[in-house]
């Protein structure tokens, strides 16, 4: 071993030490945020749940355009109008993520009736409620479709323009069930840790790409109709986010270039557990929690 590798390998702990000091201090200082004025946003899944407050909290923080993208049209039109009566410019356009081509061709479309898209909200999302043996092989298919592969699409769609624009932003609601699963929601949970990878890696992929960043949010189970009928064991120390606050978190963190958010900030402490806890322990926790039965009850929306 010649003396260079040698001296990597003693200042490696050096530097580690170094940059989890200098981003405690960062997390102690105030955050600069970035003003949304000049911003074009699109979000997908766009018409209820998250989605439709993601809207409103884009808009309200001052959005020059807000795009909508979704399956429903009811859903997409009564969002747009609420959010153009509020003085921010909206447009909405039918649009099946799992479907390439149709992203692909939405994507011009936007471009050429809209501009161009600075900050991608990969919002859309479906849960079955169901366990492996009981979810028909097409259900399974749609929720990798659209909550993995869509995201695929959509980033391939508008991210290169970013990268020429040097400005931009791809921003991924996802799950905190892609790091702790739970049963009767395999098709999500797995889904979501394919999107989470995902994530992870476009993140590292754009380090060297000046003004594009990313920011994923790992959010508790939330208070939507997605999710209707699932039960948690201790509601009162676990109690369901609303989605209300889920988007003005999640366009804080756009504004403060955040890459990771989870929420509430308990589930870090849950990810850490995870990491050198026994099985058998955790296999405990699930029961007494009451997550390994939680889906028992599940309706999801109707």
């Amino acid at each position: 071993m010649d003396f260079k590798c040698l001296g990597c390998m003693v200042l490696f702990p050096i530097h580690i030490l170094y940059y989890i000091l200098k981003a405690s201090v960062c997390l102690l200082q105030p955050s600069r945020r970035r003003t949304l004025t000049k911003e074009v946003v699109l979000i997908t899944g766009g018409g209820r749940g998250i989605g439709r407050h993601l809207a409103q909290e884009f808009a309200k923080q001052g959005a020059k355009k807000v795009i909508l993208w979704g399956r429903t049209e009811k859903c997409l039109k009564e969002t747009c109008e609420e959010i153009s009566q509020s003085g921010t410019e909206c447009h909405y356009f039918l649009c099946d993520v799992a479907n390439r081509e149709e992203v692909y061709k939405q994507a011009k479309v936007v471009r050429e009736k809209v501009g161009d898209v600075t900050i991608l909200v990969n919002n859309a999302a479906v849960v079955h409620g169901k366990s492996l043996m009981d979810c028909d092989d097409d259900s399974l298919l749609k929720s990798q479709h659209i909550n993995t592969m869509g995201q695929f699409w959509t980033t391939k769609a508008f991210l290169p323009r970013m990268l020429e624009l040097q400005h931009g932003h791809v921003v991924c609601i996802n799950s905190i069930l892609s790091q702790s699963p739970i049963p009767g929601a395999i098709d999500y949970c797995t889904s979501k840790a394919s999107s989470l990878a995902f994530m992870e890696s476009l993140t590292l992929g754009l380090l060297d790409c000046p003004g594009v960043g990313c920011t994923t949010v790992l959010p508790f189970h939330t208070n939507t109709e997605m999710f209707q009928g699932m039960r948690v064991r201790f509601p009162a120390l676990f109690p369901p986010l609303k989605p209300e606050t889920v988007a003005e978190r999640t366009v804080d963190a756009v504004r403060t270039n955040t890459a990771y958010l989870y929420m509430p900030w308990t589930m870090h402490a849950l990810v850490v557990l995870k990491s050198f806890m026994p099985q058998a322990a955790l296999e405990e926790i699930h029961k007494f929690s009451g997550t390994y039965t939680c889906m028992n009850t599940f309706k999801g929306r109707t």
